[in-house]
């Protein structure tokens, strides 16, 4: 196997045993081992933020959290995501992926770095200096979710697997007594 790719046994099992308590014991024990898994991917991203963004607020990485989704037809069923970005952090895709250096309009400067001219000339100052027009080199990408998820996602299972083996032993008492 790849160094992104893992085996993982025992889910037809794990399914089964699942599937044997009540729906919503079924429900929050996935809920938590989802959490517990996406508690290490916050971090990993964290981490990685942290390389990228030496000078940032910290708002970005106060924006990173983990969200759940439900679908009221599928019983049992939830899904989680960790999200970057909110109404402070609205570049977190930006940090991710990079922005493009190249105007895409009319005219000659098709496929060129991408020229701000300013609408007066000298209305625009950089560096205490007026220009008629500024080059825009964009922005590379500094990546910090995919690089975490491509590191964690073993620990993260782990992390699942840990707490189910601690919360499903509980869950069974629970449903005897």
């Amino acid at each position: 196997m790849g160094s992104n790719q893992f085996a993982v046994g025992g889910l037809a099992e794990l399914d089964q045993l699942l599937k044997s308590l009540p729906v919503k014991i079924e429900k929050n024990v996935i809920k938590g081992a989802l959490r517990a898994g996406q508690k290490v991917m916050l971090q990993g991203a964290k981490n990685h933020l942290s390389e990228v963004t030496k000078r940032d607020s910290g708002a970005l990485e106060n924006s990173l959290r983990i969200r759940f989704a439900r679908n009221a037809e599928r019983i049992g069923w939830v899904r989680s995501y960790l999200v970057a970005g909110d109404k402070y952090a609205f570049y977190s895709h930006m940090v991710e992926f990079g922005t493009a250096s190249f105007y895409s309009g009319a005219g000659k400067t098709v496929g060129a770095p991408y020229v701000i001219a300013a609408q007066v000339k000298e209305s625009l100052f950089f560096g205490g200096q007026a220009k008629e027009a500024v080059l825009h080199p964009g922005i590379k990408p500094r990546p910090f979710m995919r690089p975490a998820m491509d590191e964690q996602a073993e620990n993260s299972l782990k992390a699942m697997i840990q707490y189910m083996q601690k919360r499903i032993p509980k869950e069974l008492q629970k449903a005897e007594a």
